[in-house]
């Protein structure tokens, strides 16, 4: 089941699931971050917010790129020991390094399962997180989540947030173009893809949520520069996740009706970067 978003910035009793797994990344061909199925967001259906949307891209990589991947030893990890693969359909992630932002220094840090594991299983169970994410209960289930996108195509990579050295908030950064939300909005060759939750409670209701979301959406735009845009689908009830978005310099887009939510499309445009 696909989760829906927390908000980032307001919710005093809720998770912060800034751009939780509606349709998002997955590791296979399908999603691309979205707890959904296992990593993803299955295939769904309702409204596009596009009359362009049945142009949007093939979801499929080519085999040969697979091929040549698994004569690679799968990345730089693979599924043997579950460390981050080999991500170069989003630029490295593992190679962005920290950014200042007003609340101190941050880094996105790709998650290995063996290690982070308990800690991003325990914010998945918290009822605020739950209720959005959808991925509570024994920690095989978020263990499924992550593996699906760890020993995947690279489409999708789960990070912790850690803010002044502290891990303190669980991201996906995945290709929408390359996404099921593909199917729902006109997407652009490189659109980039956030979904976020803040885990602890002390973190959450005073505009962290926001200054992240800046910082993150400039290190995409810095680090990929093929990107043109990024994009999230926070749940359209979400009220307190859409105002982080707005405040983070994203535009409301348009409605959607995903899996399990419908959403609001959140766009971050390089072109007026200059002016946010």
């Amino acid at each position: 089941m696909t989760p829906t978003d927390a908000s980032t910035d307001a919710c005093a009793a809720s998770a912060c699931a800034a751009a939780g797994p509606g349709p998002g990344p997955a590791a296979g061909p399908g999603p691309a971050a979205g707890p959904g199925s296992a990593a993803g967001h299955g295939p769904g259906s309702g409204s596009a917010l596009g009359s362009d949307h049945e142009d949007t891209l093939d979801l499929r990589l080519p085999e040969a790129f697979m091929a040549l991947r698994a004569e690679q030893g799968m990345g730089r990890g693979g599924t043997q020991g579950l460390s981050p693969q080999d991500d170069d359909l989003l630029d490295h992630v593992a190679d962005w390094g920290p950014t200042a932002t007003p609340a101190g220094v941050f880094h996105l840090v790709p998650v290995h399962l063996g290690r982070d594991l308990p800690l991003v299983a325990g914010w998945m169970n918290d009822p605020a997180v739950a209720v959005f994410w959808d991925l509570a209960g024994d920690t095989s289930v978020t263990e499924r989540h992550l593996r699906a996108q760890l020993a995947g195509d690279g489409r999708s990579v789960p990070c912790l947030g850690v803010l002044d050295g502290t891990p303190m908030s669980y991201w996906e950064i995945y290709r929408a173009d390359l996404d099921h939300l593909a199917r729902h909005y006109p997407a652009r060759p490189h659109d980039t893809g956030i979904h976020l939750l803040i885990g602890g409670v002390a973190d959450r209701g005073r505009g962290l949520g926001s200054t992240l979301l800046r910082a993150v959406a400039d290190l995409v735009l810095d680090r990929r520069p093929s990107c043109a845009r990024v994009v999230a689908e926070p749940d359209l009830r979400n009220t307190p996740s859409i105002a982080a978005f707005l405040n983070a310099g994203f535009r409301f887009s348009a409605e959607a009706d995903l899996p399990g939510k419908r959403a609001a499309l959140m766009v971050r445009d390089r072109a007026v970067r200059h002016l946010l």
